[in-house]
């Protein structure tokens, strides 16, 4: 009984509709969009009830600052993994909702779609969850990879490093910015919007502390990102105690 009483109190509170009453509302963006033109879906993600997160933002400012004395590429490694288990952990547990016919593009807030990249720069239209495949599959084939990701003493980090940790981030912020535009409303029916929240904090404030995705790539999060974290450009820690990267590093 309570499992119903907060599943409805969850529909009413983020504006989750059965199937009869979004015929409803079908209808009148339908009569809306007559007036207005072709606009994009509401964004459930930024209504406030949505907006909340499993951590506060400065336990999370003080996450992603790097310690004094810690190599910086061992700071990263450790951010992508961690990133990596959490963005997996956490499509899969939506990813039954995600299938070819209901995501037959790979899709982002403000009209976005995404094109895979072989290996051999080919770019290809494939659906969401063969996109997500393949972020997976590239990004676990990486990290599993000894001469990339070194676990053993006195193995070093390879010269490009940070520029594959760039290329990881940046498909996993493609499968985040998917799952909001497309898939919150199951998140929110499922309670995890804070935990997606806080992974995508996560994701955004190592983003902001050490400049690794490109402006143009979190830009269609951007709204999500001023609501969360507020002004991005306080991003950067001004903590002197925070040891900054080497000089090579962006």
């Amino acid at each position: 009984m309570m499992k119903n009483i907060s599943f409805m109190r969850g529909r009413k509170l983020f504006g989750i509709f059965t199937s009869d009453e979004k015929k409803v509302e079908t209808r009148k963006a339908r009569r809306k969009e007559k007036d207005a033109g072709t606009t994009e879906d509401p964004k459930l993600y930024l209504e406030e009830a949505a907006l909340e997160r499993q951590l506060p933002e400065l336990d999370l400012r003080m996450l992603v600052d790097l310690p004094p004395g810690l190599d910086y590429n061992e700071w990263l490694a450790s951010h992508t993994l961690a990133l990596f288990d959490h963005i997996n952990l956490f499509y899969g547990t939506i990813s039954e909702f995600c299938t070819s016919t209901g995501c037959p593009d790979m899709t982002g807030p403000g009209l976005r779609t995404y094109l895979w990249f072989d290996e051999k720069g080919k770019k290809t239209r494939v659906a969401a969850p063969q996109y997500i495949d393949y972020v997976m599959t590239f990004t676990q084939r990486t990290v599993s990879d000894e001469t990339i990701f070194p676990t053993k003493y006195a193995n070093e980090f390879p010269s490009s490093f940070e520029s594959i940790v760039r290329k990881i981030l940046r498909l996993l912020y493609h499968v985040v910015a998917h799952i909001y535009h497309c898939h919150f409303r199951e998140v929110a029916l499922l309670g995890l919007h804070a935990h997606l929240n806080c992974v995508f904090a996560h994701l955004t404030l190592l983003n902001q502390r050490f400049n690794l995705i490109d402006a143009k790539e979190t830009e269609i999060l951007g709204d999500l990102e001023a609501a969360l974290l507020g002004d991005s450009t306080s991003g950067t820690s001004t903590t002197t105690s925070i040891q900054d990267p080497p000089s090579g590093a962006t």
